[in-house]
């Protein structure tokens, strides 16, 4: 590392993709880090020449079938001649140095998979989706944490990523000849971005390859890039890791957002910062926005052109309203996408280690709204003072008194378990377990304004038992 990188921190290599289709590449040692060079090195086309007087399975494998030139012996300093790159990978300090030194000596690149330090190049961390990749490398400083981002970012780069990378492969150099030069990037944002994408992620390759024809045909990408287009996303119960692969990805395609009070940071982070945040309220009944405008504005977007996301909590078709907002949407003939997210239900039950059914307990669930309606719980009462069931009341925190005195009146018993679960899923998750006699006075006490759930069984009595998530932060 020089002077000025210890000063800044920034790495020292420089990143590049190297084609070595046909090219000659020396790998010095015959062990488990040899054989994965040779195979990535393989996939490359590279022709690649190993010396090593023992091979690993998977090696001889390969050197058997005739994929490698395979020299049994110990390296030699002529042994790099004429090669590309070299690879000293030998489990002999002594040999990858004299393996080195003759490498450079020669102007070849060296790679040593004993002293990164020592090394001319680096191998990164590699994501593979078909022609598409992603490097990541630490500047041989941490490498287990590349290990560990590389993992991370396997989960969250959808493998048709690949086939989106090839079928845009197929057409480049008909985009290349048929659209002018100044226009190529808006015609490509506009299949990335839009229906052919699409059509690809939802393993439809034929039909995104006719519509990508199409447009090629067209060549109006302006048209194209200003069709509007309004992607309806449930964020989940608050923990960003427990949004979908589709949400995060049209969560950074979106040119504004439309997102409402309890939306957490954490999650309103991850969409793009290009886009522009419009806060349009929804807690409690304080709106910023009252409904109908909400859904005016979106139609009022979507037809500028814009891909406009409406990002709710939970699931937007469990009392998320996402019914009313897509059917007026639809009477627009505006396009629409609907993304499912984990419900305030399952996440905060989950987190909480209760579980919605059981055999010995909870035969069936069923979700209740705690919404006042024309000052009046206007609810089944007989029908959720069942035992045998687990009843799930969505924002039942303003009612608390009422639900639970209610449940009592049409037959449950007053120590039957009641739970209440603020901030499910978050590191600010509290969870008060009591009866429906005393929870009222414990959820009062604690004086807490997060989001709420309250779950009323018999299930309730295993979070003892079950409980796993157990926040440390404090408050």
């Amino acid at each position: 590392m020089t002077p000025d990188s210890a000063d800044n921190g920034r790495a020292t290599t420089y990143p590049v993709a190297l084609r070595l289709a046909g090219r000659r590449v020396v790998v010095a040692g015959g062990g488990r880090i040899a054989a994965r060079r040779v195979e990535r090195l393989l996939a490359a086309g590279a022709r690649v020449v190993l010396i090593a007087p023992r091979l690993a399975p998977a090696l001889a494998e390969r050197a058997a079938a005739g994929s490698i030139e395979w020299h049994q012996r110990g390296a030699e300093d002529a042994d790099v001649r004429d090669a590309a790159l070299c690879f000293a990978a030998t489990d002999d300090v002594d040999v990858n140095t004299r393996i080195a030194a003759a490498a450079r000596a020669r102007g070849i690149p060296v790679q040593r998979a004993d002293d990164a330090e020592a090394s001319d190049f680096l191998v990164p961390a590699l994501i593979e989706r078909g022609p598409l990749q992603v490097s990541v490398s630490s500047d041989a400083s941490a490498p287990s944490l590349t290990r560990r981002l590389r993992a991370r970012l396997e989960t969250l780069v959808p493998r048709a990523y690949g086939d989106l990378a090839a079928l845009a492969g197929e057409f480049r150099g008909q985009v290349k000849t048929r659209v002018p030069r100044a226009e190529r990037a808006e015609f490509w944002n506009a299949v990335f971005d839009g229906p052919i994408a699409e059509q690809v992620f939802a393993g439809r390759i034929e039909a995104a390859r006719r519509e990508l024809q199409a447009a090629l045909a067209e060549a109006e990408p302006a048209k194209r890039a200003t069709r509007g287009e309004v992607y309806l996303v449930g964020s989940g119960p608050g923990d960003p890791d427990l949004l979908t692969f589709r949400a995060l990805r049209l969560m950074q395609r979106a040119d504004v957002v439309l997102y409402d009070s309890l939306l957490p940071a954490s999650i309103l982070e991850l969409v793009s910062p290009d886009a522009e945040r419009i806060h349009v309220g929804k807690r409690a009944s304080k709106h910023t926005l009252p409904q109908d405008q909400i859904n005016a504005l979106m139609v009022e977007l979507a037809q500028a052109g814009r891909r406009v996301l409406r990002l709710k909590g939970g699931d937007p078709f469990v009392f998320g309203r996402g019914g009313e907002e897509i059917a007026e949407l639809a009477d627009a003939g505006i396009p629409f996408q609907i993304v499912p997210g984990i419900t305030a239900a399952n996440g905060c039950a989950a987190y909480a280690g209760i579980p919605l059914t059981h055999r010995d307990y909870a035969q069936s669930v069923t979700f209740v709204t705690g919404h006042l309606k024309q000052g009046e719980l206007n609810l089944s009462w007989a029908e959720l003072a069942q035992r045998g069931q687990t009843v799930v009341f969505f924002m039942g925190r303003r009612n608390l008194d009422t639900i639970c005195a209610r449940l009592i009146e049409h037959g449950l018993p007053a120590d039957w378990p009641a739970a209440m679960v603020i901030d499910g899923t978050t590191a600010r998750q509290r969870l008060i377990a009591a009866t429906l006699s005393d929870l009222p006075a414990r959820v009062a006490a604690e004086r807490s304004t997060g989001a709420a759930l309250l779950i009323v069984g018999e299930v309730v009595r295993l979070h003892e038992r079950l409980g796993w998530f157990h926040p440390t932060a404090e408050y």
